[in-house]
């Protein structure tokens, strides 16, 4: 049958009508179920005297017709929604950093000044939270940044400034001034459900694609509450995870993760990959958690985390590599863990009425523990839970020692070593570093000074009054790390 035939007499309305209905919603002109407005069409091709004007073709009855509004109603979906209701304040961000080059080779040291740099470029994704031009993004997308651009999807350039950055988190947030900002529509990720629609917004590659508007991939729910274990590429652990099989690619990170309504309910961070490319396993932040990160940034500049005073091992496991609960291996004097009636040696079962299989499980919900949260813990062999009440880090409270404007120490008490989980009895932690001093001396946030050249140090006071009296020439400090002690051989320039 040939679509828009005349072969057919017009008194067979209803099989011609029928015939029209059937080729044309395959052809993808109108609905079904119109067959009374094709009745009209043809109706008004027969002129007054009762005769048919001219033959049509099949072109021109085609041309007569226009897309149904039905037609392209249905090409509009929650997805398309969601996106174009989020794009418009999805950013990119481009980073320039310096870095120190380090030889590979015995050859390349020998060519190789002492301390050559070079400029390296970064890039990422970023989301404006507030008309005032706050973005929030990864921490590890303007890590040691020089400067950094932020692009919108209608292609004007805004320089920005860190206000601050948290490792743990890997969340940082960003300042940038201009007019008109999009704003993007936040939502919780605490009912999130497994299975439902997941879309991912971001600018994978860059510069690599020519325009600045944001790309859109979608996915689900994977699951919720993972934790990333580092396999010694990553810097740290990723807790509490939103898991999601949307693609994700290198740019996308710092980008959001947005429901089917339309709201962004998380941040994409982490991808599993052994190409290089997306294979279905990525991993956001939770909004929640970003934006009570961001608030502490923007209020203090620094994360004021809670502390309950405990630290928590794994029990040990059945034959078949099962665990129930953690076990609780430390509690800090007087702290509020201590205060409630925990004891060393305690299983613990569910915290908040989540149930705990490993210590990853608690230390997931300390991430997202303030000052004054209460922590209800079932306790194997007690009858009722222990209500224990979180209070601000003693690191946070303890008193800060400045060696110039490029370093902050504090001293290591009891407190701050079972806080920080510190092998050290004694030492000089160190809170803040620029980072020039910190690729100059080769330490970081969270070390803990210990000795230097031939000068044990036992407070922030002492190493700071060391520090400041160091003579040019060779220098060595030592230092714990990760409850290791390195060692760092450094030559101060006059």
């Amino acid at each position: 049958m040939v679509c828009g035939s005349r072969r057919t007499v017009l008194p067979v309305v209803g099989l011609a009508a029928m015939c029209g209905a059937f080729v044309l919603s395959a052809c993808g002109e109108v609905p079904a179920d119109a067959g009374s407005e094709r009745v009209a069409v043809s109706q008004s091709r027969v002129d007054a005297s009762g005769s048919q004007g001219p033959p049509q073709g099949p072109g021109q009855m085609l041309s007569a017709q226009t897309p149904s509004q039905e037609v392209e109603a249905s090409r509009r979906n929650a997805i398309m929604e969601a996106a174009a209701r989020v794009s418009p304040s999805v950013v990119s961000i481009h980073v320039l950093r310096t870095q120190t080059v380090q030889p590979r080779t015995p050859w390349e040291s020998f060519f190789l000044p002492w301390g050559a740099q070079r400029r390296a470029t970064g890039l990422g994704s970023g989301l404006i939270v507030d008309e005032s031009g706050l973005v929030i993004t990864n921490a590890h997308v303007v890590q040691g940044a020089d400067r950094i651009l932020v692009t919108l999807p209608d292609g004007r350039d805004l320089e920005a400034h860190l206000i601050g950055e948290d490792g743990v988190t890997d969340l940082a947030v960003l300042q940038v001034e201009g007019n008109g900002l999009p704003v993007a529509p936040l939502g919780s990720s605490r009912d999130l459900a497994i299975g439902e629609w997941a879309v991912a917004i971001g600018n994978p590659f860059g510069n690599l694609i020519s325009n600045s508007e944001p790309t859109v991939t979608v996915g689900v729910i994977s699951a919720v509450g993972r934790h990333i274990v580092p396999d010694g590429q990553e810097r740290s652990f990723l807790l509490g995870m939103i898991q999601t099989d949307a693609s994700v690619n290198p740019g996308n990170s710092g980008g959001p993760l947005v429901n089917a309504a339309g709201d962004v309910v998380g941040i994409n961070t982490f991808i599993f990959t052994r190409g290089g490319g997306a294979e279905g396993l990525s991993f956001a932040i939770p909004i929640d958690r970003a934006l009570r990160i961001a608030e502490d940034l923007i209020r203090h500049g620094e994360v004021r985390r809670a502390w309950v005073g405990v630290d928590v091992a794994p029990v040990e496991a059945d034959e078949f590599g099962r665990t129930r609960g953690v076990r609780v291996s430390q509690v800090a004097p007087q702290s509020p863990a201590d205060e409630s009636g925990i004891r060393p040696g305690d299983r613990l079962l569910s915290a908040n009425g989540q149930r705990l299989v490993t210590p990853l499980d608690f230390e997931a919900l300390l991430l997202d523990l303030a000052e004054g949260d209460a922590l209800e813990l079932q306790v194997e062999g007690r009858a009722e839970p222990l209500r224990v009440v979180a209070q601000t880090l003693p690191s946070l409270v303890a008193e800060r020692v400045g060696v110039g404007e490029e370093l902050e120490l504090i001293t290591v008490t009891p407190e701050v070593r079972a806080e920080r989980g510190l092998r050290s009895e004694a030492g000089a932690l160190v809170v803040r570093i620029a980072p020039q001093l910190q690729r100059d001396l080769g330490l970081q946030a969270g070390d803990v000074l210990l000795q230097i050249n031939n000068q044990p140090l036992t407070s922030a006071s002492e190493a700071a009054r060391v520090l400041q009296n160091l003579p040019p020439g060779p220098v060595r400090i030592y230092f714990e790390r990760d409850r290791g002690i390195g060692v760092r051989d450094r030559v101060l320039r006059p």
